[in-house]
């Protein structure tokens, strides 16, 4: 798929992202692009994610994307996979309804 345009105009920190991946030992020096690359690639993979859980909140009538929105968008497409570990954790929202959960 084509790589649209931004909606969202965020930057993020190039010298945190370079400190971070230096911290690994099997890193050794980081090109002086390799950040910001890093930087955007970050930014478009929240604004997918962001975006898919709106959407999912949007479909329930939601002001507000929760965490099983996000588990949802998640467990729906294989491109989040590397994700599922952390998502699993999030009840499903009958349960958190049920307990009183947000």
């Amino acid at each position: 798929p084509a790589i649209e345009p931004s909606p969202v105009k965020t930057k993020f920190p190039t010298a945190r992202i370079k400190r971070i991946m230096q911290a690994d030992e099997e890193v050794g020096k980081v090109a002086q692009q390799t950040p910001i690359a890093v930087g955007k690639a970050l930014e478009l993979f929240m604004v997918a994610l962001v975006t898919k859980s709106a959407d999912v909140a949007r479909e329930k009538n939601s002001k507000r994307v929760s965490a099983q929105m996000l588990k949802q968008v998640v467990e729906s497409d294989d491109r989040w996979d590397f994700l599922r570990e952390i998502v699993g954790k999030v009840e499903n929202e009958d349960k958190a309804s049920k307990s009183g959960g947000r």
